[in-house]
């Protein structure tokens, strides 16, 4: 039996066109407040000349402060031309807000907000899930303007200050979680396991409730990060196989990838090729085939999909596989694809809409 290698076989040699490397195919696819003068005592009798020099001593040391421009400071006669005290008045003092007022205050911004945190915590992923998201984003919001407004005993206006900014940014990252109706989306809860809003929501919360103002929140649990993968070579889908073609195919990205091959509109086989790796399909179908290729990072099998990472493209040349027999065996086509840029290929490609990718 002989073997039939495509027009990209590993003998060619290609002219160095000074294009940029393509997809290797065939082997390598942020006051002065002015006070009156004080007025000249009437001096009556000898008496009280002595009376006024005294009081002109004493003014001085008492009642006159020097203002920017000069002039003196002093007290005012009363109708009987005695002096009638200072010039200056004492500015009523704020009154203290009770601890008990701000208690309440706290319930009444706080209690909503954790009900319906609670209400994510329960939710279904999907709709269910992105709804819930939404109406404790809200609540977050309005909590937020809350207890900017409200007053504040001075032990914990730092604290107050810092639940406020937290709650805002709580509201932004429930909203960023909601999970996006196409491909490549993480599920929400990991999303909300790498924010920054609920951690900084604790530090003041407990600051506060250890002042003696309950402010704890019942925050929706959260999930790490997966790396979910596929073994080297798996089939993700498998059609009708029966000829005689191989397709092998190249992964030198850093991430995963996932082949696939289409005929029309039906998927014919996609292969899982882990990073750093190759892996072979075998057996063929004589045709014409368009090839998709997806990269990124937590293979979500249910889906279809990865979760994080994600970028979907395909060959701009359909792959074509021939079987014929002749005088003395069999040829058939035997194909290598490179998914990452190579010196010498001959492969382009096309950036795929998500939702156009084949499942």
């Amino acid at each position: 039996m002989t073997r039939y290698t495509s027009a990209h076989a590993t003998n060619e040699t290609a002219a160095d066109t000074g294009a940029p490397p393509a997809h290797g195919r065939s082997r390598t696819a942020t006051t002065t407040r002015p006070t009156q003068p004080a007025r000249r005592l009437r001096l009556r009798s000898r008496a009280t000349v002595l009376g006024a020099a005294a009081l002109a001593l004493s003014l001085p040391l008492t009642a006159c402060s020097s203002s920017p421009d000069g002039e003196g400071k002093g007290s005012a006669d009363g109708p009987s031309g005695s002096a009638t005290g200072s010039a200056y008045s004492s500015p009523s003092p704020t009154p203290a807000v009770a601890p008990a007022t701000y208690r309440h205050a706290l319930t009444e911004a706080l209690g909503p907000l954790d009900s319906a945190l609670r209400a994510v915590d329960g939710a279904h992923d999907g709709g269910p899930l992105n709804r819930a998201l939404d109406a404790a984003a809200a609540k977050a919001d309005t909590a937020a303007r809350a207890l900017q407004s409200t007053a504040t005993p001075d032990d914990a206006l730092a604290g107050n200050s810092q639940l406020a900014s937290s709650l805002g940014a709580l509201a932004q990252d429930l909203r960023s979680a909601r999970a996006g109706g196409g491909r490549c989306s993480a599920s929400p809860r990991v999303a909300l396991g790498t924010a920054r809003s609920p951690q900084s929501l604790k530090l003041a919360g407990h600051a506060l409730t250890a002042l003696g103002y309950d402010a704890t929140l019942h925050l929706p649990h959260t999930e790490r990060a997966r790396h979910r993968r596929l073994a080297n070579g798996a089939l993700v889908h498998d059609g009708s196989r029966g000829g005689l073609g191989r397709l092998t195919v190249k992964n030198g990205t850093g991430t995963d990838a996932v082949v696939t091959l289409t005929r029309g509109t039906r998927t014919a086989f996609s292969v899982y090729v882990r990073s750093g790796s190759e892996a072979t399909v075998r057996s063929v179908n004589s045709g014409s085939y368009t090839v998709y290729f997806t990269t990124g990072e937590d293979w979500n099998d249910p889906r279809s999909s990865f979760t994080r990472e994600c970028r979907f493209e395909k060959f701009d040349d359909r792959a074509t596989f021939r079987t014929v027999r002749v005088a003395g065996g069999t040829q058939y086509t035997v194909l290598t694809f490179s998914l990452n840029k190579v010196i010498g290929g001959n492969a382009r490609t096309s950036a795929v809409p998500p939702g156009e990718f084949p499942s």
